[in-house]
């Protein structure tokens, strides 16, 4: 795919999601199903997409940590380290929640699952946002997760406004999941 193409497709998927649409792309292992996360209404779609209970939260990514900073609290020093130092890449973090966070991000729960992603075109749509985007895995729940744009079309009949078509990142498993606080791993 040549860069003047690239480009235009990452910028015409921002262009979606600050509609309030919804755009699927690959990410480092399968995937993604992603909106803008301050739009309630999209945010709700895309729950309503998956059959995925608002009370379990949602992750975040973002191309760099600090379009995270709206969202979340930064821990102190000696564990952001920790957690920095994993980042870019398929690791995400439970950090706490700042109070004008949105509770259809967090459900139930006073932490936001986030993560820098270190996939080219998760990123890259992250940068074309000018911020941290919704990632969800790219299914139905408590099914099997996309891990290609024709699985993404098969699996969520009428489902995202836009495929961003690309290769995922060839993780054998969606991000493993840590407590930001403790270090305690919750998905391997």
């Amino acid at each position: 795919m040549t860069a003047p193409f690239l480009n235009h497709r990452l910028r015409l998927a921002a262009r979606v999601i600050a509609g309030g649409g919804l755009v699927a792309y690959p990410t480092e292992a399968v995937y993604g199903l992603g909106c803008d996360p301050w739009n309630r209404a999209a945010v709700m779609r895309l729950l309503a997409l998956k059959r995925r209970d608002p009370a379990k939260g949602l992750i975040l990514i973002a191309a760099r940590p600090e379009q995270l900073v709206p969202f979340v609290a930064w821990l102190p020093p000696q564990r952001m380290a920790v957690i920095l130092a994993s980042w870019p890449g398929p690791h995400t973090w439970l950090l706490p929640v700042r109070p004008e966070t949105p509770d259809w991000l967090s459900g139930r729960f006073d932490t936001l699952a986030v993560r820098v992603t270190n996939h080219p075109l998760a990123a890259g749509l992250c940068r074309a946002c000018g911020g941290a985007i919704v990632s969800t895995s790219a299914n139905v729940a408590e099914r099997p997760p996309a891990r290609s744009a024709f699985g993404v079309r098969r699996g969520l009949p009428g489902g995202p406004d836009l495929i961003l078509v690309g290769a995922c990142g060839g993780a054998d498993r969606p991000s493993s999941i840590r407590d930001g606080r403790t270090g305690r791993v919750l998905r391997p």
